[in-house]
């Protein structure tokens, strides 16, 4: 649901993202468009696209974000059911993470104002290396959709000379709203972390019902295979049996014709006979033999068939472990076997190639990420140390600027 005027509209934008990259860009008219069904994606037909409503000052700082999700066709329209009011979301929005204009207002699936449309919406991603409030500050930066940037009107401000404001308070109330800016930050963090982590949960459950489902349909199968080859072996055996019994039967009546020598002529008659037929039998009764081991061997193959390696229960039988360790700046890392001792060895220099760089250079970002303060040091050797904003990066860190304030950046 898209109602912007015209003043609102002008600084209002919706953003589509892939992963943790924007994709796509367009003003808020345009989305408008796509919901009235005037145009259609064909690129996104029949998908549901992760968007972002994006509300900017004049000076083209973000002041609102609202992370919805909308489906697209088989013709790439917008659906035509979906009514989320993500512009009176957006003013009721809780405070944010600061993105350069001071706390934004944020509206997501963890901390929506309405609970019934929590689940229209989606939450950020906040890990180092696919942080979406990161993202997007970069493409506001670009301005590709073009944005007009109001410049900011210099004012005389009257300068009261007759006290001295106390600069010990202004770094407390600094200090203290750093630290709320701080905690709401890592609250959204945590509240992310725990939507991403259930959906993840629901997932595998799902993947691991599913799994279960296909293994005992294997099973029921090859028990039902199993029935019919014991069926079938009983049935051998038994026909196996009564040409037995017909081969005594022809041994005796053979008997009796060699005792008969007034006939003769014809008993040798019917004896060359009798024998063709019992060679008939007896090789009838060798194919015979021949099936019944064939199956029996296929029925043994079958009752002992190996599960597949990649398969759940496999997994669980072998209890496959890994060695996981954590780098900032990397994440998680999942460490080969192969490569536990070199890990050992130099943990930082393991976590540098990680990062696509060099040992001493990974150690300064590390020191700037942990202590975020200019590292300027005067001709006393006296440092700054003001604090400074935090590069989550290390490949975007860059020596000697991002760790100086902005009076001592070189």
């Amino acid at each position: 649901m898209v109602n912007a005027g015209p003043a609102a509209e002008g600084y209002s934008a919706v953003f589509f993202t892939e992963g943790s990259q924007v994709a796509r860009q367009m003003r808020l008219s345009e989305f408008g468009a796509f919901l009235d069904g005037y145009v259609g994606l064909s690129d996104l037909a029949e998908t549901e696209v992760r968007a972002i409503l994006v509300n900017l000052s004049p000076d083209l700082n973000v002041r609102e974000l609202v992370f919805f999700r909308i489906w697209f066709d088989e013709e790439g329209r917008a659906d035509s059911n979906w009514n989320v009011p993500i512009e009176a979301l957006a003013e009721k929005g809780a405070k944010g993470p600061d993105m350069g204009g001071g706390p934004i207002r944020l509206v997501c699936r963890s901390q929506c104002p309405d609970p019934s449309f929590a689940e229209e919406l989606w939450d950020p991603d906040m890990t180092p290396g696919s942080n979406h409030f990161q993202t997007i500050r970069k493409a506001v930066i670009a301005n590709t959709l073009h944005f007009q940037k109001a410049e900011p009107e210099e004012e005389n401000i009257p300068v009261l000379t007759a006290s001295s404001p106390d600069p010990s308070a202004d770094d407390d109330s600094r200090d203290r709203a750093r630290l709320a800016q701080l905690l709401r930050e890592q609250r959204l963090r945590i509240k992310t972390l725990q939507s991403v982590h259930r959906d993840s949960l629901a997932d595998l459950q799902r993947e691991h019902r599913l799994e279960i489902q296909a293994l005992r349909s294997d099973m029921t199968a090859l028990e039902q295979r199993y029935e019919r080859v014991r069926l079938s072996n009983e049935q051998l055996k038994t026909r196996l049996s009564q040409r037995n019994e017909q081969y005594l039967s022809m041994q005796e009546k053979m008997a009796e014709g060699d005792a008969r020598q007034r006939h003769e002529t014809n008993t040798d008659a019917e004896t060359v006979l009798l024998r063709e037929q019992l060679e008939r039998k007896q090789r009838e009764l060798e194919l015979r033999d021949e099936k019944i081991v064939k199956l029996e061997q296929e029925n043994h193959e079958l009752r002992h068939r190996e599960l597949p390696e990649d398969s759940l229960l496999e997994q669980l039988r072998s209890q496959v472990v890994f060695l996981v360790a954590y780098h900032a700046g990397v994440g998680h890392i999942t460490l080969p076997y192969a490569d536990i001792e070199t890990y050992f060895n130099n943990p930082l220099a393991y976590a540098a190639e990680r990062c696509g760089m060099n040992e001493p250079a990974y150690k300064e970002w590390l020191a700037h990420y942990e202590h975020p303060v200019c590292g300027h040091r005067d001709d006393d050797g006296a440092a700054c140390a003001e604090p400074i904003m935090r590069v989550t990066q290390p490949a975007e860190f860059e020596s000697g600027v991002d760790d100086r304030c902005d009076q001592h950046k070189t």
